[in-house]
């Protein structure tokens, strides 16, 4: 049940700021977010049963997070990893078997722009107008309450400019849920309907800011949380884009 919110070309100084929650089974085994030793030059996390990622950058200029989409059947065993999206597309390559994964919703953008991709119900590609876009687990125009929510959130850091990240891991840690009446039919169930999602089961794994200024200069931080949805680390990386 991830949740991200994404602001492209919004700003004076930044041309990209991501924040957003992964939710993922606690017992799915992750590596950190760290620099990948491969020679990729991929800042991410890493999923190290599926061997891609969830969102992440490259320090060739690309930026990319995909959200599983909720359909009616669930997802289906024995698909290629959702993961390996991510990373072709900051390793510099063109996704392959869009159309054999499992449901999902993407961002992918560089210093030239910004596009919105999905497999569902039929493979779809759109750019990004200039603003704050959200993501979930329905369709792109079908906005969540808790993407409503984080959208606002970034809006407001943005417009009152305030260059500190804090304002942003706190509004990924609200655990208040909303009633039942203001959740969609399609939506999410209530015990997974706020931004933070404490369970020992399945909830939020970590929170992540991603903030890129038209200069290049830019920041990923990760906050981690353990199963009580206490912290479990925090790694914070610099890095440039080149100039396009």
């Amino acid at each position: 049940m991830c949740v991200a919110s994404i602001a492209w070309d919004a700003h004076p100084h930044w041309l990209l700021v991501a924040i957003g929650n992964r939710d993922e089974y606690h017992e799915r085994p992750s590596a950190p977010l760290a620099r990948w030793v491969d020679g990729s030059g991929i800042v991410a996390g890493r999923d190290l049963r599926g061997c891609g990622t969830w969102l992440g950058l490259s320090e060739a200029g690309r930026f990319a997070l995909v959200t599983n989409y909720r359909v009616p059947e669930g997802p289906q065993p024995g698909r290629p990893s959702r993961g390996a999206l991510v990373t072709d597309l900051l390793s510099g390559l063109k996704p392959a078997r869009m159309a054999e994964m499992n449901a999902f919703n993407l961002v992918y953008a560089d210093s030239s722009g910004a596009s919105f991709l999905s497999n569902y119900p039929e493979e779809l590609s759109l750019p990004l107008d200039p603003g704050v876009h959200g993501l979930s687990n329905g369709g792109f125009e079908n906005i969540w309450p808790k993407t409503r929510q984080l959208n606002a959130a970034l809006a407001n850091w943005l417009q009152n400019d305030l260059r500190n990240a804090a304002p942003l891991l706190d509004a990924l840690r609200d655990e208040a849920p909303f009633p039942l009446d203001g959740l969609p039919e399609d939506g999410p169930e209530p015990s997974y309907s706020p931004l933070f999602i404490r369970d020992p089961v399945y909830g939020t794994r970590c929170s992540t800011v991603v903030a890129i200024a038209r200069s290049g200069g830019g920041v990923i931080i990760e906050r981690r949380f353990d199963p009580e949805g206490r912290n479990a680390g925090e790694t914070k990386i610099s890095f440039h884009w080149p100039k396009s």
